[in-house]
């Protein structure tokens, strides 16, 4: 475990120049380390399909307002995924998510490289004179931080270093489009549709004709970037009066609307994010992290829990307040993993349909690029039907088991009992047919499909999907065509370095320093706790597992030559009293979390050290 005392002995390091390859929200401005010099700098390095990094947008919003006139936040954009790399798609995505202040757009990953980050998201803080002062990774730390920049600010005011000059973000155009960024879509029986119009924070009921609206709910403040859709069955509507559940994914919460009067209510989640591993409870006292889409499972309304990598369950009762909430599947630990769904891994569900038998729940993990399952045949079993991990992606059809996706966000299950994928990053519908284990496109140069719903046209009888159209802020009709095209496209992997680390016994450290007026309370024994992994399976020969600590020995293996290492920690600090330093018996104390997905190259005599920082000063 990293002290205090040994973090401040690190040696002051200037902090590198931020190059890539161009800036947005600065007016056309290019900006460098010169220009905020007299400034407390904040890098946030993200990704836009990262549900972590969203996370931190969020928490770094009250501290940009705390410290308006000394502290400037810039996003550096590393991307992951090809699609990510494209410039009109990150102006689309700082937009999508009310990103207030400056951003690097850094393809090439330069800026990435030049501050060692391993992981999305990774934030560091830069003083006014132009040094690194702290990295810290994942999420959690918006509290921490915010004294952190208060300390930097009240030093290098003493100091005369502190000369704040003109915020340098420059807000772009307002948009002009009755739909902002929808997400999902359910089809009603009079041929009308709802969508969910996330940017704008509303549920919208569109016409069959998909644009004219017959009304809107919600708004910031009732919902924030409401994602998935499902109707109600009726034995739902008659006891609760809800006709659409809605995912409510900022506000980490699951709620009903009842379309005629508009009223919206809580039915699972407190409004506040999950923040540890728990198996649920009741369902208004359990918190949720950012519920991403719904779809029924029997009696159970099944939950795509991106925020967490896992499925939960909602079981409705008489009232809200009796319904209960439940882990049905994943483990936290983000990848790709199947089997029993209690001993799964995701990596951020993002999309679910319930099967015609309504055996399966067909999932898209978005983050592993693959098509799931979630199937009740014999117990709840997760298997992977299109995917191949974290790292790989392309648009490849053929055999399913070199099949490529890229970043799917939904699946609909289609007449014939094949899946329809919204390949979002391809920007394609694709098709698996699980008769024939095939996968081919069905369309192309969509903007970012996120969702679809089979239509049957009432005059012709012909089957077609009603696809939304995220990026390009609309629902749009695709045919269904009898021979889908195909595409032999290259495979991808993400260009995110690897690491080299020796064969053989290596030692892990994560660094952790608390918050200043924090500590790590150690009353009840040690609080932290490492999980590590690795795939192949056979990469990690020994000191995988959960513990507690924060140093690890790691075997790896010496006949694998690459491969990628999971690391999985938790850090609970609690404040001390201001005087003693000691804590007392009700502190408030604060949960920091991290999973890592570490690309390895073995390499003889390669570094026999790995070190992550969680917090590190």
């Amino acid at each position: 475990m990293t002290t205090q005392s040994s973090a401040r002995a690190r040696v002051r390091v200037r902090a590198p120049e931020l190059v890539g390859r161009g800036w947005l929200n600065t007016g056309g401005r290019s900006l460098s380390l010169a220009d905020l010099r007299g400034r407390v700098t904040v890098l946030d390095f993200w990704t836009f399909c990262c549900v972590n990094c969203l996370h931190v947008l969020d928490e770094l919003r009250p501290v940009e307002q705390q410290y308006p006139d000394a502290l400037t936040i810039v996003g550096v954009h590393s991307p992951k995924f090809e699609h990510e790399a494209d410039p009109d798609s990150l102006a689309a995505a700082v937009e999508r998510y009310a990103v207030h202040h400056p951003v690097l757009d850094d393809p090439e990953l330069v800026t990435w490289r030049a501050y060692a980050a391993r992981a999305w998201p990774t934030l560091v803080v830069v003083d006014p004179e132009g040094y690194v002062v702290a990295s810290m990774s994942g999420e959690g730390h918006g509290p921490g931080l915010a004294a952190l920049v208060g300390e930097l600010i009240e030093e290098h005011s003493a100091k005369g270093t502190l000369q704040p000059g003109d915020d340098p973000y420059v807000p772009p155009p307002a948009p002009d489009t009755a739909l902002r960024f929808p997400g999902k879509v359910v089809a009603l029986d009079d041929g009308s549709f709802v969508v969910s119009d996330t940017a704008n924070h509303q549920v919208v009921h569109l016409e069959a004709d998909l644009e004219t609206e017959r009304a809107r709910w919600g708004g910031r403040g009732v919902l924030n970037e409401p994602q998935g859709l499902v109707l109600a069955p009726a034995a739902v509507r008659d006891t609760l009066g809800v006709d659409v559940l809605i995912a409510d994914s900022v506000n980490h919460q699951v709620k009903g609307l009842h379309l005629a009067d508009g009223r919206i209510v809580a039915l699972a989640g407190t409004g506040r994010q999950l923040r540890e591993r728990s198996g649920g409870g009741p369902a208004l006292e359990q918190d949720l992290s950012t519920p991403w889409d719904l779809a029924w499972l029997g009696d159970r309304l099944l939950i795509a829990m991106a925020g967490t990598h896992q499925l939960w369950a909602w079981t409705p009762a008489a009232t809200p307040e009796q319904g209960r909430v439940e882990v049905v599947g994943g483990t936290t630990n983000e990848g790709l993993r199947d089997g029993p769904a209690a001993e799964a891994w995701f990596a951020q569900p993002s999309g679910l349909a319930t099967s015609a038998d309504c055996a399966r729940v067909w999932i898209a993990d978005s983050e592993t690029s693959a098509l799931r399952s979630l199937s009740t045949d014999g117990g709840l079993t997760v298997e992977t039907h299109v995917g191949a991990g974290l790292f790989d992606f392309g648009h490849r059809d053929g055999p399913a088991a070199q099949a490529l996706l890229q970043h799917p966000l939904g699946v609909t299950e289609l007449p014939d009992g094949s899946v329809a994928i919204s390949d979002t990053y391809n920007g394609a519908v694709r098709r698996y047919d699980p008769a024939t284990g095939e996968v081919t496109t069905l369309a192309r140069g969509l903007a970012e499909p996120s969702d679809a719903v089979v239509e049957r046209d009432p005059d012709t009888g012909e089957t077609r999907l009603v696809v939304v159209e995220s990026a390009a802020h609309r629902l749009t009709r695709v045919a269904l065509p009898q021979d889908a095209q195909r595409v032999d496209g290259p495979a991808r992997r993400t260009q995110r370095p690897a690491t080299e680390l020796a064969p053989g016994q290596v030692e892990l450290e994560v660094t952790f320093v608390p918050p200043k007026g924090q500590k790590l309370d150690d009353r009840w024994g040690d609080p932290t706790m490492l999980d590590v992994s690795a795939s192949p399976e056979g990469l990690l020969v020994d000191g995988g597992g959960r513990a507690r600590g924060l140093r690890r020995t790691l075997t790896l293996a010496s006949g694998i030559r690459s491969g990628t290492l999971h690391v999985s920690v938790q850090a609970a600090a609690c404040d001390g009293d201001p005087e003693t330093g000691e804590v007392p018996e009700h502190a408030a104390c604060h949960l920091f979390q991290q999973d890592w997905g570490i690309p390895l190259t073995l390499v003889e005599g390669g570094p026999a050290q790995l070190t992550l920082d969680l917090r590190g000063a």
